[in-house]
This record gives C-alpha cells, structure tokens and sequence, in this order.
C-alpha cells in the first residue's frame, strides 16, 4: 500500500519557522512529484508547493520566498521550510505524492498536520 505521513505541525507565533516532514512509502512505488497543499477553515484547499524528482520547486506566489520546499530521494521524503509565518498562513497542510506502481498512475494523499500561526 502506497502513502504518505505528514508531521511537524504545530502553534507558532507570527515571524516564527517551522518545518514539516512527508514520508512516502510502498512497494515498487516510484514517487515522480511530491508536494504541499493547505486548507485553511472555510477555504478550498489550495496549492503550496511541489517538487518532482528533478527538484525543480514550483510555489504559489503566497509563499514564494518564505517557504522552501526540498526532497531526499533516498528515502521518498519531502519537506517544507516555513519561514516568517502569517496568521493567513494557518491551515491544515496535506502532503500529496503522484507516481507509479508498475505501471498503474496512483495520486495518495496524507491525512493532514495542522499548522495554526497567532499572536
């Protein structure tokens, strides 16, 4: 079974950092892109960031230059360097992986890790 695992969520004040952590696993999974998407309450979720395995990022313009997202290929594991956080910036952050199985497309989703940022 092919999935993903989020950690590092957690109450920051504005100007303040945080990192999370999305590890991939599965058999004979190949992950091509991982990214970051966040919902925050009453919001659609909306896109991040997201890095395939050439590491050539893509941000949304919100966060460009605040956010950096990086990969360890070795083990199927992304992760998100939040810097100078904003209360806009709360929300829950899912960590999504595309690949293939074989030769099946397979798209998983994590279950979420909640980043709240107030004063």
């Amino acid at each position: 079974q092919v999935q993903v695992v989020e950690s590092g969520g957690g109450l920051v004040q504005p100007g303040e950092s945080l990192r999370l952590s999305c590890a991939g696993s599965g058999r004979d999974f190949r992950f091509v892109v991982m990214g970051w998407y966040r919902q925050a309450p009453g919001h659609q979720r909306e896109f991040v960031a997201s890095i395939p395995e050439s590491h050539l990022a893509a941000y949304a313009p919100s966060v460009k230059g605040r956010f950096t997202i990086s990969r360890d290929n070795t083990k199927n594991t992304i992760f998100l360097q939040m810097n100078n956080l904003k209360p806009e910036d709360t929300a829950v952050y899912y960590c999504s992986a595309d690949g293939f199985q074989g030769s099946k497309y397979v798209e998983v989703w994590g279950q979420g890790t909640l980043v709240s940022v107030s004063s």
